[in-house]
């Protein structure tokens, strides 16, 4: 098992897909979604997260299945810490992969079960995220990255899910979401976000966590985050990042950075646009 800590992220440009590496010992990520699917794999230790209330132990070869928009943690079980590897397809990438493999378009997949125990699955992922971190032919890891995708698909995932959920508290919580999205940089208040909705301050912000697995102000600064993602890979300064993305300084947009991604924005830079 590793002493320290490390964590490295970088990105294949041929597919456009980010390929994470790590070992925590003590460093955890903060409660948080991204704006794409996660694909994660304990290599090693033990790996505890939270979503949606419940708390998740995640041994070695334990798959974690994210969807865009999933609220969760992620931090060390126990003082060994955990070797964990992962990948983040795109939205774009899991629609093709359903239609490639169902022959229609029935929208993005949806997974249920954020922890999958699936030996065969478990060994395809370790294969495909080793050979995209070896340059491996192009051939080889592009194969390899659509069976990958099918695979979860076809065994573990819903297309087009009914919604269940009360209608207008539904609609009342999509609107509140698109004004975060579109507001993002600016400094909201619940009683702000409340008046756009029939709900009450209180009211909301409980529907809220529970429809969309987190706060508001935890769903904005994971809004934040992406776009700083975004911006870094365009080339932007990191102090200016800091400042686009609506935080007082560049000291504490690094830290709560790191939390969100598992390293720091200068060394995301350097692995990830670069794509090594």
């Amino acid at each position: 098992m590793d002493k320290q800590e490390w964590s490295k992220i970088s990105r294949n440009p041929r597919l456009d897909v980010e390929i994470a590496h790590l070992f925590f010992k003590k460093s955890a990520f903060s409660l948080h979604m991204h704006d794409h699917y996660v694909i994660g794999l304990i290599d090693s230790g033990v790996q505890s997260f939270k979503y949606r209330k419940q708390r998740y132990v995640t041994p070695p070869d334990g798959l974690i299945v994210l969807n865009p928009g999933d609220a969760h943690t992620g931090e060390p079980a126990g003082q060994a810490g955990f070797r964990y590897r992962a990948l983040y397809p795109t939205a774009s990438h899991m629609r093709r992969a359903a239609i490639e493999l169902t022959g229609r378009d029935d929208g993005l997949p949806v997974f249920r079960s954020v922890r999958v125990d699936d030996r065969a699955l478990a060994r395809l992922f370790r294969a495909t995220h080793s050979w995209l971190l070896a340059d491996s032919s192009p051939l080889q890891y592009e194969s390899a990255f659509v069976l990958l995708l099918a695979e979860f698909i076809k065994r573990h995932a819903e297309l087009a899910p009914p919604d269940n959920r009360p209608a207008r508290e539904h609609r009342a919580i999509a609107g509140v979401k698109n004004y975060i999205q579109e507001n993002w940089r600016n400094k909201l208040t619940l009683t702000e976000l409340a008046g756009l909705t029939h709900l009450s301050r209180y009211h909301l912000l409980r529907t809220f966590c529970a429809e969309v697995g987190m706060p508001p102000h935890v769903y904005q600064e994971s809004i934040r985050m992406n776009h700083a993602r975004d911006l870094l890979k365009s080339g932007a300064a990191i102090n200016r990042v800091a400042l686009e993305s609506g935080f007082s300084d560049q000291s504490h947009f690094t830290n709560r950075f790191r939390r969100f991604l598992g390293v720091a924005p200068g060394k995301y830079v350097t692995n990830c646009t670069l794509g090594g």
